[in-house]
């Protein structure tokens, strides 16, 4: 039998409100995501922030460079 994957909305909550405190829109994210070599489209990061889809270790470790904070900063509030 398949099991599910809880999935947790804080981290998406925490990706939204890391990525308004740079003024990036999502395109403009993805574009940067790109240009370091996570190929992510607008659509499939609007998945992560709404909690729909585990983010990938590897979006994770752009993330942090882009935004220049601990990876605290990506599990804030989770239990």
């Amino acid at each position: 039998m398949e099991q599910k994957i809880r999935r947790d909305l804080n981290l998406g909550n925490n990706l939204r409100r890391l990525r308004g405190e740079k003024g990036l829109s999502q395109e403009k994210l993805c574009a940067e995501l790109q240009r370091r070599g996570c190929d992510i489209g607008r659509t499939t990061y609007a998945k992560y922030e709404s909690g729909e889809l585990n983010v990938r270790a590897s979006v994770i470790v752009a993330l942090k460079k882009i935004y220049g904070c601990s990876y605290d900063e990506f599990f804030a509030g989770l239990e």
